[in-house]
């Protein structure tokens, strides 16, 4: 049964703190189980984009096969501008270490980083 005095000091879509709970999508943490808080960074991997670009060089000083090594540049270039890192609430408990907000939007993480603290 939900306690109807509990205060609440944030809600939005995806995300409620309470005095006593902090509550995700997926998952209700207990305040008094939560050690600590910060932002973490996931950084996401740029490898596959890094190896078509350098796997297209050799193609371009290959006469008939020129326009295959450029695709693949091309490709890897936009790939590794468009791949961006992932911003989270990262919680500590008695349990261990979760992520519990997951976004691009590193704004919006630090504006549920700072609720929760």
């Amino acid at each position: 049964m939900e306690n109807q005095t509990e205060t609440q000091f944030y809600q939005d879509g995806t995300v409620t703190v309470t005095q006593s709970r902090f509550i995700t999508q997926s998952k209700t943490y207990a305040m008094r189980n939560i050690s600590s808080v910060h932002i973490f960074e996931i950084e996401k991997s740029r490898i596959v984009p890094i190896l078509m670009v350098l796997f297209g060089i050799p193609f371009l000083f290959s006469g008939d096969i020129f326009w295959i090594g450029l695709i693949l540049i091309i490709l890897g270039i936009l790939l590794i501008v468009s791949i961006k890192n992932e911003f989270a609430v990262r919680i500590s408990t008695n349990a261990g270490e979760a992520n519990s907000i997951v976004s691009k939007d590193r704004d919006y993480i630090k504006k549920n980083c700072i609720r929760i603290e």
